[in-house]
């Protein structure tokens, strides 16, 4: 009954996000209602010392990181440089490699630190464009947006600043920048992989006459290019990014040392930091940061007049992003704490491969929650500190394990219910009949790029 009971709350939190329900509201309603039908006494106590307690300090942790990008976000969009990098991507690929342009621009979007939905909304005029002068099903642009967004960028390629890729290192306490060659093998495969399957689409539905498609939903205007800020000016802050990011991940460390004392004359006892857990937190928000501010010098007169709501809706898009990930975060540390759990982790355990273990575990959750995120938090939370002995018990570097945890996190999360999913639905205006089946398999592609990426360590040592 106990299992039954954990099992339950997975299946209940999976279903209302499936049906649209707010995941701020519904996990801590599932995890306590698990409490109740396990121990009735302990709901009060587990909801302030367990959910509560988990999900502010993720809250603590990761909340600047989702701001600051968020309005990073925000500011290339009212700039004009997302527009302007999209233009010159055209321009200089080609517009007869439609799917490699939309790709191509995603890419480098979400690898400079914009928000996954930002760049949504910046894509998809350009690429309904381009598919309508190719003759390009229109269906197909969600999954040439997934493989160029919601793939290698999220969690594969080092040093990007999307959250997948940092929720890791506080639990690890490895960098951004983890097992370098290995992700990028993992990044070339699902390259090669999505392009190859994507572009056999495109071939096989023009073959039986196909075109782009006629009363559509959501058609875009055209957009206008004459008045677009350079391409250089506008990848500048991308560029700057991932410099910073480097640099500082290298020079944080050499400034505070293994941990840092605080104690300002106001303080009755001084806070302690633990530097290596904190690190790449503290240098993806410095790397966001200085984005803003070379956004801000540099077109304050384009963004000025629309900065004030501008930075209203993306605080609010940071808000909800953060409160969801972190209410799930509180989900699974109330659900590692019942006893139905063991059953859970003891069958996820008997997995013997320490790697393999954890990519099945993370994806598992991923899936049901339907947030890469969201899942990889359950699973860390409930599972970390086995992952970590299994994995030093078998002589695997951690960077390996943050990397496996990071990719496997974005694999089976894009299920139907998945939130990333359901926004690119909206803003193309196509349905999951349509369009879901290529988002699908860039969802199997990227799975199998984890044990591609397992594969390569076991049989190189690559790291």
């Amino acid at each position: 009954m106990d299992f039954v009971i954990a099992l339950a709350a997975l299946v209940f939190l999976m279903l209302v996000a499936y049906r649209g329900y707010s995941v701020i509201l519904m996990a801590p309603i599932a995890a306590l209602g698990a409490v109740l039908l396990t121990d009735p006494s302990a709901v009060a106590p587990v909801f302030s010392g367990v959910f509560m307690e988990k999900m502010v300090g993720f809250i603590k942790l990761y909340f600047p990181v989702f701001l600051l990008g968020s309005v990073f976000g925000k500011l290339v969009e009212l700039s004009g440089f997302s527009k302007a990098i999209v233009a010159a991507v055209i321009r200089w690929i080609g517009a007869s490699r439609a799917i490699t342009v939309i790709v191509v621009v995603c890419a480098l979007l979400t690898y400079g630190g914009v928000s996954l939905f930002v760049v949504v909304f910046a894509v998809y005029p350009f690429a309904a464009e381009l598919f309508r002068q190719s003759q390009i099903p229109k269906r197909l642009i969600p999954g040439v947006i997934a493989l160029g967004a919601f793939s290698f960028t999220m969690d594969a390629l080092p040093g990007t600043p999307q959250i997948q890729n940092i929720i890791p290192t506080t639990f690890f306490k490895t960098t951004t920048w983890a097992a370098p060659m290995l992700g990028t093998v993992g990044a070339i495969f699902i390259i090669i992989v999505g392009i190859a399957y994507l572009d056999w689409r495109r071939r096989s539905l023009q073959a039986k006459g196909e075109g782009y498609g006629t009363s559509l939903l959501n058609e875009p205007e055209p957009v206008d290019t004459s008045k677009l800020p350079s391409p250089w000016l506008a990848v500048a802050p991308l560029l700057l990014i991932g410099i910073a990011n480097f640099a500082f991940t290298k020079l944080i460390p050499l400034w505070y040392g293994k941990e840092y004392a605080l104690k300002l004359a106001g303080m009755a006892e001084p806070v302690t930091t633990a530097i290596p857990k904190i690190t790449a937190i503290w240098a993806v928000e410095a790397a966001l940061l200085l984005g803003i501010i070379f956004v801000l010098i540099t077109a304050f007169k384009t963004v000025r007049e629309r900065i004030a709501d501008g930075t209203k809706t993306a605080i609010g898009g940071a808000m909800l992003a953060a409160m969801n990930t972190a209410s799930e975060y509180g989900f699974g540390a109330v659900i590692a704490a019942l006893p139905g759990f063991i059953v859970i982790r003891e069958a996820l355990q008997s997995i013997p491969n320490p790697l393999v273990n954890a990519a099945v575990t993370v994806s598992a959750l991923a899936g049901i929650t339907g947030s890469a995120s969201g899942g990889m938090s359950i699973a860390l939370a409930a599972m970390s500190e086995h992952f970590i002995a299994a994995s030093q018990a078998a002589g695997i570097p951690l960077e390996v394990l943050h990397r496996v945890v990071a990719m496997a996190s974005g694999g089976m999360d894009t299920l139907p219910h998945n939130g990333a999913v359901i926004t690119v639905l909206a803003v193309t205006g196509l349905t999951h009949r349509e369009s879901y089946r290529d988002i699908f398999a860039v969802t199997v592609i990227k799975t199998l790029a984890v044990f591609v990426v397992i594969a390569t360590y076991y049989l190189t040592g690559l790291v």
